[in-house]
């Protein structure tokens, strides 16, 4: 039987690389009855900017089970039965009443049933209502803070530092004498609030309990959260004690944390690629990793890799928060034992582009690249065998978005077709085992009124790309031979990983005016497909002089470069990076959650 090619993490993605934190070897125990005063010595005097990276309040939140709550919701009868959620083969995710029966994430359908004969599946293969839900937990937290970063569809990181601030000046107004801390602290550690990190990390854990509260009563979800001092070990501590519980980590037990952690494989950002040339060097622990000669570690990776490392193995990251905003591109892919002709290639391609255009017609702006991914079969490199060509979305094809998919279709897959060529001798046998379509480049529609002529001129600017976490983009797993994409079983890659992605240069070039010569805010493109009278008129009004097109629109329009389709960052903070896409994925392993 194939390998699950996803290590289940609920979405996609992702480019937070993650293993599943603390674990049933963590030597964490709950606090009990953590309270201790708050005196006016609390923070001995001192301001912190709340900018401060190393006095910043970060939550890690991360669901329970979430495909199979989202089905719980939906269907109440399932609630107290054991539920396994299947796509293809597999059970992707399976709710606690299963896992107490033995299901785990991932098992194959035939051992999950015998394993339990009452076990209820349900389809997960549409993702709509898992996509919906996530995007209400991310719409609830940033009612918290406008800083919420996405992981997927079960994943977020919020910072509160803010939020935190102004709670601590309020409690100082107050006069108030005491606190405690909502949920676990790890390690059992003592809160001293005369130390100002505490106080403030205490006072993240009550918000943390507030967020998993709303969450609760407005949407019917549990989730687990980590407060700490960055998104690292926030991440790292949210697992602690699951379900449905929260830690919070305080300074002094960083190190215990992290040294917790049973191979370097499972620090965030370190991948599978470089955990083997680490393991060449006789490096396989955290330990190793801290204390290894810089001087080595920068010779065989490089210096800025090395240093980032060996920061990320002693718990530092100074990586920020950064708003995901809305997907950067939207992806849909397949995978399959066997695609072995161009008559199976194009139906596939019209399957997942018929799921994309709905998406795309839903989000209202129109893509301007489009990019093919396949996977060839391969007996020796089933996971690092990924291939990609993008090309841009000629003009008058995105001009057909939202007019009717039989429009667009057609002159879609003839594109897709090109990129597939190119990539594939099809005259010679080939054995694909994935595809995959992603748009990208997404561009709001023009604000101006409808009717006028710099409606149908003026380009919008493209959506901030603060968070760049790519929803639709397959993002990289680096811990484990799996993960998840989009919420469906994917394959991995890695940043050393060799992805060929090229432009297709077969698409005709398009002659534009120089820019100094269009009034500010004209597309060049749109600009392209005008009568010449009407070109002249336009140029004339910003020069005052009449002009001939035919001698100035000389200029092609330059191809987008093709620029790697993966997030394939080992480096465990998500900017710069895509964002975000709903890619349909996060792609972070997630263990048992």
């Amino acid at each position: 039987m194939e390998l699950p090619e996803q290590q289940q993490q609920e979405e996609e993605e992702p480019d937070w690389l993650c293993p599943e934190p603390g674990g049933p070897g963590s030597h964490a125990a709950p606090a009990r009855g953590s309270s201790a005063a708050l005196g006016a010595q609390s923070g001995h005097g001192k301001t912190v900017p709340s900018g401060s990276t190393a006095h910043r309040v970060i939550v890690h939140i991360d669901l329970d089970c979430f495909y199979a709550q989202v089905e719980m919701i939906h269907n109440s009868e399932l609630r107290d039965r054991p539920l396994g959620v299947q796509q293809k083969y597999l059970v992707v995710t399976c709710n606690y009443e299963a896992r107490k029966l033995g299901i785990q994430k991932l098992m194959s359908v035939r051992d999950a049933k015998e394993k339990c004969p009452e076990l209820v599946l349900v389809n997960g293969e549409d993702l709509t209502q898992y996509r919906e839900m996530s995007y209400k937990v991310t719409e609830l937290l940033e009612e918290f803070s406008p800083l919420v970063e996405r992981l997927g569809f079960d994943e977020n990181f919020v910072d509160i530092t803010e939020l935190v601030e102004k709670r601590l000046a309020q409690l100082q107004r107050d006069g108030c004498s005491k606190m405690s801390v909502s949920g676990h602290v790890y390690n059992n550690q003592t809160v001293n609030l005369h130390d100002v990190m505490h106080i403030r990390l205490v006072i993240g854990s009550q918000i943390a309990a507030e967020m998993r509260e709303a969450m609760y009563n407005r949407l019917g979800l549990t989730g687990c959260a980590g407060v700490a001092s960055n998104k690292l070990l926030s991440k790292l501590v949210s697992g602690t004690f699951k379900p449905n519980q929260q830690t919070v980590l305080l300074p002094e037990s960083c190190q215990d944390l992290v040294g917790s952690l049973d191979h370097i494989r499972k620090v965030p950002g370190i991948g599978y690629k470089t955990t083997k040339r680490l393991e060449l060097l006789g490096l396989s622990s955290v330990r190793d990793l801290q204390t290894f000669s810089p001087v080595i570690l920068e010779k065989e990776l490089g210096v800025s890799i090395a240093q980032h490392i060996q920061k990320l193995s002693y718990g530092e990251d100074d990586s920020p928060v950064a708003s995901s905003g809305p997907p950067q591109s939207l992806s849909d892919e397949d995978s399959f034992k066997k695609c072995s002709s161009e008559v199976e290639v194009k139906k596939k391609m019209e399957e997942l582009l018929a799921n994309l255009l709905d998406r795309i017609s839903k989000d209202g702006r129109k893509p301007h690249t489009i990019r093919l991914t396949i996977r060839k079969f391969s007996s020796t490199n089933k996971w690092f065998s990924r291939e990609s060509r993008q090309c841009p979305i000629p003009s008058h094809v995105v001009q057909k978005f939202g007019t009717g998919s039989c429009d667009v279709v057609a002159p879609l897959v003839g594109i897709l077709m090109k990129l597939f060529r190119k990539m594939i001798k099809v005259e010679m046998p080939f054995h694909l085992t994935l595809l995959s379509v992603c748009f990208s480049n997404l561009k709001a529609l023009p604000s101006l009124a409808k009717g006028s002529i710099g409606f149908y001129l003026t380009r919008s600017s493209p959506p901030s790309s603060a968070g760049k976490k790519m929803e639709g983009v397959p993002q990289d797993q680096v811990n484990s031979c799996s993960f998840v994409q989009d919420g469906r079983i994917r394959n991995i890659r890695t940043r050393e990983s060799s992805l060929e992605t090229k432009s297709c240069t077969e698409e005709p070039e398009i002659s534009l005016c120089p820019l100094h010569l269009l009034p500010a805010g004209i597309d060049q493109e749109v600009f392209s497909q005008l009568p010449e009278d009407i070109k002249e008129e336009i140029i004339s009004d910003k020069t005052g002089e009449r002009i001939h097109t035919k001698n100035v629109l000389s200029q092609p329009l330059p191809f987008s470069k093709g620029a790697l389709p993966f997030f394939a960052q080992e480096q465990m903070h998500s900017t710069p990076n895509s964002r975000r896409a709903d890619h349909s994925i996060s792609s972070l392993s997630t263990g048992s959650s």
